[in-house]
């Protein structure tokens, strides 16, 4: 998830395991606790592309980082807070759980977390809520901010705090039924088309829980398409991508080759560049895919061999132009417009 939701998800955790000892100093080091894991983006200068793709919610991600430095910096601040009433145990489960809430929560998302690093670098992702979505942060962000207006003792402190939780996790529960829903929709519509396909993904769409994508793999390709549980009916319609496997031929092997292919988990299509190769990353679909000659793929990787021999690596950025009429076509979609 994005850094403010990250904030705010471990400000209350902090408020939660020591906000009636320590007060807002509970909120400060939460929300730093929650901010620490993605300091990992400060490795970025010192890697290539698939090294940073592949090095993003990783160690400091893991269950295993979180049980070895939630102790050791437990110990730091109850050394320097030492006149406070929190414990060493308090501390310990304030970093403890602030690393692993925020873990989870992006396992939530489309990228995934490598959970068990170093045991397995895999992604783990269930793709049910996308990076930033106003109505998981908002919420939970007034919350928290309304429980910095009272005292440590006061019961309504931890109303407030309780109130931000419940609701945030209420919405992820909505996010999973919701997600549920779109799937069973999707997989009716393609069985109904004759589209026998291997595996699909279903993935929240920015900032909402109600467009829904899916990318379903077959032998030759995806098929990619857009169900808003707003919509008036469940015909949907799907644009082809073919894999172009053969086109990796002469670039396997590589071990940069091979990570870049297994972070996709297999979700991607390949196409001939002017020179090497553009590897499409299909987990993330296409942001503009639901608009009639669209569907850029937000992530594209421009592969090609240098005169050594090597592999360079380099992302294009897909990213749709943001402006008010994209955001008045993207609303009217969500709300079952498909016009």
């Amino acid at each position: 998830m994005d850094s403010l939701t990250q904030i705010v998800l471990g400000a209350a955790v902090g408020e939660a395991v020591a906000g009636r000892k320590l007060g807002n100093k509970a909120l400060l080091w939460g929300a730093i606790a929650g901010t620490i894991p993605d300091l990992d983006v400060l490795a970025n200068p010192l890697l290539d592309m698939v090294g940073q793709l592949s090095f993003h919610r990783s160690i400091t991600h893991s269950f295993f980082f979180a049980i070895l430095a939630s102790p050791l910096l437990g110990w730091m601040l109850w050394r320097l807070y030492k006149n406070e009433h929190a414990t060493f145990r308090d501390w310990t489960l304030l970093f403890f759980l602030g690393f692993t809430t925020h873990a989870i929560l992006d396992s939530f998302t489309t990228w995934g977390t490598q959970l068990f690093w170093p045991f397995s670098n895999y992604g783990v992702a269930f793709y049910n809520i996308f990076v930033i979505d106003p109505l998981y942060t908002v919420p939970f962000l007034i919350c928290v901010i309304a429980v910095l207006f009272y005292d440590r003792r006061n019961p309504k402190r931890r109303r407030w705090n309780n109130a931000g939780l419940i609701i945030s996790s209420l919405y992820l529960v909505f996010s999973f039924g919701a997600q549920a829903y779109a799937k069973n929709v999707f997989r009716n519509s393609l069985d109904a088309q004759g589209i026998r396909y291997d595996s699909e993904i279903v993935k929240a769409t920015p900032m909402n829980t109600l467009l829904w994508s899916v990318t379903a793999a077959t032998e030759d390709g995806y098929y990619n398409g857009f169900y808003s549980l707003l919509d008036q009916d469940q015909n949907i319609r799907y644009s082809f991508e073919p894999r172009e496997e053969q086109l990796l031929d002469t670039y396997r092997g590589d071990p940069k080759m091979e990570r870049l292919l297994q972070i996709t988990k297999g979700y991607h299509a390949v196409e001939e560049a002017p020179e090497g190769i553009h590897i499409k990353d299909l987990r993330f679909g296409q942001f503009d895919g639901w608009r009639e000659g669209k569907g850029q793929y937000v992530f594209v990787y421009h592969v090609w061999r240098e005169k050594d021999g090597s592999l360079h690596f380099e992302e294009i950025n897909n990213r749709p132009k943001i402006d008010g009429d994209y955001l008045k076509a993207y609303l009217n979609r969500i709300l079952g417009n498909k016009n």
